[in-house]
C-alpha cells in the first residue's frame, strides 16, 4: 500500500492539488480522479506524482492522509523515504488521522522528549497531561492556553522547544516538527499502530 499526506484541500508541499476522494453514504469511498499522466522520465523530486509506504510517514505528515493507487512503474528515491509514480490517485481518507489522533501522537512524541530529562520541568509534564486531556475532550480551551504559556515560560528557561512544539502547535504541524527532529523507528511504530487501517486492506495498483 502506498499513501500520501496533503493539506485538507488536497494541497501537497510542492503546491500540486491532488483531486480528492469522496466518501458515499454507505461509508465507501469513491476515488479522486487520476491525476494527468507524467511524460519524461521519473525522477524523484524533479518529474513525477510522490507517494511513500507505511515506514516513511513521519517524514511527510500533514493534515490529511489518503491511501493511494497508481499506475504504470513506480520509482524509488535513493534516500528510499518517497516515490514517484507517473500517474496516480488518491483512493480514500485514512480517517484514524484526524485532529485527535494528531494531538495525541504528538503527545506521545513529547513524552518520549521529556523522558530524555532527569528532572524535567513540571511545568512540561503538567503542559503534555492537558493536551492529551483537551485530546479527549477533558479539558477547555483555556486550560490548554494557560498550560501551553506556562511550558512556554518552562521551555524558554531550560531549552526544551522541542517537547513544547510537540505538545502545543497545531496538532499536525507538532507531529510533524517533532518527526523531523527526533524520527525513529520507535515513532513510525506508534504512528501505524495508531492509524492500524492501514493494514486492513490491500491497494490495487497496475
Amino acid at each position: 500500500m502506498f499513501f500520501k499526506f496533503t493539506e485538507k484541500d488536497g494541497t501537497t508541499y510542492g503546491g500540486y492539488k491532488w483531486p480528492l476522494p469522496v466518501k458515499n453514504e454507505d461509508g465507501t469511498w469513491t476515488p479522486g480522479k487520476w491525476t494527468k499522466k507524467i511524460t519524461g522520465t521519473l525522477i524523484p523530486c524533479e518529474n513525477g506524482y510522490h507517494i511513500t509506504d507505511k515506514n516513511h510517514l513521519l517524514d511527510w505528515i500533514d493534515e490529511e492522509l489518503y491511501e493511494v493507487e497508481y499506475k504504470y512503474k513506480i520509482v524509488q528515491s535513493d534516500n528510499k523515504d518517497k516515490y514517484v509514480a507517473r500517474q496516480a490517485r488518491l483512493i480514500r481518507r485514512i480517517e484514524a488521522w484526524n485532529e485527535k489522533s494528531a494531538r495525541l501522537f504528538a503527545v506521545w512524541c513529547a513524552r518520549n522528549a521529556l523522558a530524555l530529562v532527569d528532572d524535567p520541568d513540571p511545568r512540561s509534564v503538567n503542559a503534555v497531561d492537558v493536551a492529551e486531556k483537551f485530546a479527549n475532550g477533558e479539558a477547555t480551551e483555556e486550560e490548554l492556553a494557560a498550560a501551553r504559556d506556562a511550558a512556554r515560560d518552562a521551555a524558554r528557561a531550560a531549552a526544551w522547544a522541542a517537547a513544547r512544539d510537540a505538545a502545543w502547535d497545531a496538532a499536525w504541524a507538532a507531529a510533524r516538527a517533532t518527526a523531523w527532529d527526533t524520527a525513529s523507528d520507535a515513532q513510525n511504530h506508534q504512528l501505524i499502530h495508531m492509524l492500524k487501517e492501514l493494514s486492513t486492506r490491500k491497494g490495487v495498483n497496475s
